[in-house]
């Protein structure tokens, strides 16, 4: 049975960070409004395919490859760096703040683990004022693999010090759900971009509409059960 988490890793890329103000750049290098999506998915697809062959290239390497594979070799470098900068001037998701907020008050601590870079993620925290919340950033740079490998999992918890059972992910993605799940940590999703939790994934221990909706769940989850024979110090 899972209890309430003592730490939250949160994923960084769309479940924090908004995309959104990037589908303005692809429009002013001649792309669609929906490119967005198409190079997004494009860059998990080749990060996760580089760690299944047993390479690695960190995420700002591989957004660009991704962008010029979507772009069909007509990008120029400088079409490719203007969408690209904008990564760095990305506004949180609305919901980001109230959740940590609400795992704050209730004692948990949070980090975050990103497919991301340490330094840009670190940033984008101070950017937008939630690094007053995170303890610490946790990137896959330091396995040289992209999520959702057990081994990415197992490098946080070695990081965060503490057991699978007493740690939560959550994230906007089922997939990085699903790859938690197997290395034991208590898994929360928020629906707000997948809409549809994937029946392929290991389905989620608490599900929300946002991430205000999950926070509040892994709150509500029951304690560790304390030791039968009454509370310390009371009258037996």
């Amino acid at each position: 049975m899972v209890h309430r988490p003592r730490t939250v890793a949160f994923d960084v890329v769309e479940t924090l960070t908004s995309l959104e103000p990037l589908r303005g750049r692809f429009v002013e290098i001649g792309m669609d409004a929906s490119t967005l999506e198409r190079w997004f998915d494009r860059m998990l697809r080749d990060g996760m395919a580089l760690t299944l062959a047993g390479d690695y290239e960190p995420f700002p390497v591989v957004a660009a490859s991704a962008l010029r594979v979507i772009g069909g070799g007509r990008l120029g470098d400088g079409d490719v760096q203007h969408v690209l900068d904008g990564l760095a001037t990305l506004p949180a998701q609305p919901d980001a703040e109230q959740a940590m907020q609400v795992l704050a008050d209730a004692g948990v601590a949070i980090v975050c683990l990103t497919n991301g870079v340490r330094e840009s993620t670190e940033a984008f925290l101070g950017r937008t004022g939630l690094d007053r919340f995170v303890d610490q950033v946790i990137s896959v740079t330091d396995v040289r693999m992209w999520k959702p490998p057990r081994a990415v999992y197992e490098h946080a918890l070695a990081r965060i010090g503490r057991p699978a059972a007493d740690v939560a992910l959550v994230a906007v993605h089922a997939f990085d759900c699903h790859g938690a799940h197997a290395a034991g940590l208590t898994t929360g999703w928020a629906g707000r971009l997948e809409r549809h939790y994937a029946e392929i994934f290991t389905r989620a221990d608490v599900i929300g509409d946002d991430l205000v909706e999950v926070a509040r769940g892994l709150v509500d989850l029951p304690d560790r059960a304390a030791p039968s024979g009454g509370s310390p110090g009371g009258a037996g």
